[in-house]
Formats: structure tokens, C-alpha cells, sequence
């Protein structure tokens, strides 16, 4: 077998660019009135393919959140920003956020598909 070089292992890595929008709160009253608007947003997001994940970041062992990260699929910085730029909580003011490019490279994922309930179970 052939010996193994970061290159040759770098070489077979998914390498997908995915957009990372991490966010903050910008102003205090008015988040709990604009929620329903940005979770409708995010799982419109989700149906049309453009959400990877997205929720609450939590610090050093919190139970209420500091902040949140949004992972989008996009062509390009300039579809990142506009998806951004569109969530009711950035259109709004009450959220800042910064976006930033991953590119995804190892990692794994599973998902059982049960036919006898219809169910699924990601893992």
C-alpha cells in the first residue's frame, strides 16, 4: 500500500466551501417579537436547501445562550451575505453578525431511515 502523505489524504477530502454566519446580540427588546419571523426564515431556509444547521451557541457550560451560528450553502460570499443579510433578526437590528467561509473537510454523518414507522434518526 502506498504511503500516505498530506497531500494524498488532503486530495480525497470533501473540500465543500459552506458559509459560517455567527451572530450576537446587537439591541435588548424586540428579539421575542421577531422570532417567530426568523425561525419561519430559517426553516424556509432548510426546505429550499440553503441551511445546513443552525442554533444557539452557548459559553463555558451556560444554560442561556450568548449568541448563534448559522451554516449556509451558498455559491458565494456575496449569497452568504445576502441569506444573512435577509434574516429578520439582521433586517431588523437586533442581531450582528460576521460571516465567515469553512470549508468543510472531514466529518461524518448518519441517518437511519425506519420504513415500519416512517421515522429517522439522525446520529
Amino acid at each position: 500500500m502506498p504511503e500516505q502523505t498530506p497531500e494524498t489524504l488532503y486530495a480525497s477530502m470533501l473540500r465543500r466551501s459552506l458559509w459560517v454566519v455567527t451572530t450576537r446580540p446587537a439591541r435588548g427588546p424586540g428579539m421575542q417579537d421577531v422570532l417567530p419571523a426568523h425561525l419561519d426564515y430559517q426553516v424556509t431556509l432548510e426546505r429550499e436547501g440553503m441551511l445546513f444547521g443552525a442554533g444557539p451557541i452557548f459559553e463555558d457550560g451556560g444554560t442561556v445562550p450568548n449568541g448563534g451560528m448559522i451554516v449556509l450553502r451558498a455559491e458565494d460570499e456575496a449569497e452568504a451575505r445576502r441569506l444573512a443579510d435577509a434574516d429578520p433578526f439582521h433586517a431588523a437590528g437586533l442581531r450582528q453578525y460576521t460571516l465567515h467561509r469553512w470549508l468543510l473537510n472531514e466529518g461524518a454523518m448518519t441517518v437511519t431511515v425506519r420504513y415500519s414507522d416512517q421515522s429517522a434518526v439522525i446520529g
